[in-house]
């Protein structure tokens, strides 16, 4: 008898020991692994873009082994929990050590940050990028101070740039005023000497955030005379009052950057998402969408908020906006800005007579 209850003893001291087993116990465990496999894969792939470069190989392949052998192998439930966390607190220290900075050696086109002086109407950019290019990476540098007078503003213009996929574009936006100037501004990442472009490392901090301030000759010719870029431009409805502030919130977020640096992230500090930030901060509604992700169809929910021209089907708008074919025959021509423009409907800003209603 003594023998017997002794063993049950043993038994239901085992089943402690090896961790919850009522339904409780599995939902959590459930939800443990739905937290734990995900932060494991994306230690791995934090420590192989973001750590030392001579182990980068190394230390994500030891992370990885090291997790996961916590997850399956490490006792009772309870301890695997805890040691991980230990782990991934230690991960995400490291983690919060890595800081941006303006202090680098950049590459030439993004050597030099845009800043604004604002003085009644008048606004001045210092380092406004006005290259001459003989080919993408032959051109020589020209970095300018323009002055735009804010009441001689018209309207906002907005380019979609295709390199592949017709998912995924690069968006830019372009300021138009009277006097004939235009002052285009794209939101980029700012590459070291040597570096080049991952979309997979623009998810863990391997480049700062840029704003390039630009003579539309520059950053749009040559993505369409040089990259072999398709670029779209769609004019607009935005009121006048709305262009004036978004041109203002941009000159704050680069004097922002050339003070106070921050990472580009391809989820959520990009060139489309930081558009809708900027926007939504001016009070002017730009509604989650799975296209500011996928942007290459941004132009469809554009036309769907009737923000560009809806006058005709919007295949009919999509191919009179391509401007390739004009950009290339207009080349260094000083009125690049206009020719660019030729055949494009212009819609009437909401805030024009006959204009529809603008979308809340």
């Amino acid at each position: 008898m003594t023998t017997r209850l002794h063993h049950q003893g043993t038994l239901a001291a085992s089943a402690r020991a090896s961790g919850p087993t009522t339904a409780t116990g599995w939902v959590l465990r459930a939800l443990f692994a739905l937290v734990a496999f995900p932060i494991a894969l994306w230690g791995a792939l934090a420590l192989h873009f973001a750590g030392p470069r001579s182990a980068a190989t190394v230390l994500p392949v030891v992370w990885a082994v090291g997790a996961f052998a916590i997850l399956l192998f490490v006792g009772p439930f309870a301890r695997r929990a805890v040691v991980f966390a230990l782990a991934a607190a230690a991960l995400f220290a490291w983690w919060s050590t890595i800081r941006p900075s303006n202090d680098r050696q950049w590459q030439p086109d993004v050597a030099q940050p845009p800043h604004a002086q604002l003085h009644g109407d008048e606004l001045t950019i210092h380092n406004v990028r006005n290259f001459d290019y003989r080919t993408e990476t032959d051109f020589s540098e020209r970095w300018e101070t323009r002055t735009y007078d804010l009441a001689k503003l018209d309207r906002l213009d907005f380019f979609m740039s295709y390199w592949g996929s017709p998912a995924i574009a690069h968006t830019i936006m372009s300021w138009a005023f009277t006097d004939g100037q235009h002052l285009a501004i794209s939101i980029e990442t700012r590459k070291e000497v040597g570096e080049t472009y991952s979309t997979v490392a623009g998810f863990f901090r391997q480049y700062e955030l840029y704003y390039v301030a630009a003579d539309e000759r520059d950053v749009i010719r040559v993505r369409t005379n040089y990259r072999g870029e398709d670029v779209y431009l769609y004019p607009l409805r935005t009121p006048r009052d709305r262009v004036r502030r978004a041109l203002l919130e941009y000159a704050e977020s680069m004097n922002r950057l050339a003070v106070v640096p921050e990472f580009y992230n391809e989820g959520t500090g990009n060139c489309t998402t930081t558009i809708r930030t900027n926007l939504e901060h001016m009070g002017i509604s730009m509604p989650l969408d799975w296209r500011l992700l996928v942007n290459g169809y941004l132009n469809e929910l554009l036309y769907e908020k009737n923000v560009i021209d809806t006058s005709r089907p919007l295949d009919v708008v999509k191919a009179s906006s391509l401007i390739d074919a004009r950009a290339k025959a207009a080349d260094q021509a000083p009125d690049f800005s206009s020719r660019i423009r030729e055949g494009i409907v212009v819609p009437l800003r909401f805030d024009q007579p006959g204009a529809p209603p603008q979308p809340r």
